[in-house]
């Protein structure tokens, strides 16, 4: 018989697991928002994305969340208008990062928000295998 409490913990930690890569991939995403290619004409920072998949733990049976792909975000850069920068073309115009600084925190707070989510489920597992200690015992 599989343990409920081991199955929530596994899939609890796959949750964290997945939320933690999601952050550092958008933590990626913030800090190279302004990148820009090094000589003129390059392609400056692509935004990565985050791609989850479910996988089944055999031992459990329980569908746990795993990162099935690290990408790229295919949208256009943006281009504006810096002569003076290294990264401008002939003409001064400067492609800029596809990152938008709303999506990219509006991602972190969903992230942020799942961990701790996973977390909780944590502690309240721990929280449960303790009672039952302390029964036993009793």
């Amino acid at each position: 018989m599989i343990d409920p409490i081991v199955s929530s913990l596994k899939i609890a930690s796959s949750g964290l697991s997945a939320q933690s890569t999601r952050l550092r991939v958008v933590s990626e995403n913030i800090a190279n928002a302004n990148t820009t290619g090094d000589v003129a004409g390059a392609d400056p920072y692509q935004r990565k994305t985050v791609t989850f998949a479910s996988e089944l733990d055999r031992l459990t049976g329980a569908d746990l969340v795993k990162v099935s792909d690290v990408g790229r975000d295919q949208t256009a850069f943006v281009v504006e208008h810096d002569p003076g920068n290294p990264a401008a073309n002939a003409d001064g115009y400067v492609k800029m990062p596809n990152v938008n600084m709303l999506v990219e925190m509006a991602d972190m707070r969903e992230a942020n928000r799942s961990y701790e989510a996973n977390l909780q489920v944590v502690k309240q597992a721990r929280e449960i295998i303790n009672m039952t200690i302390d029964l036993l015992r009793s």
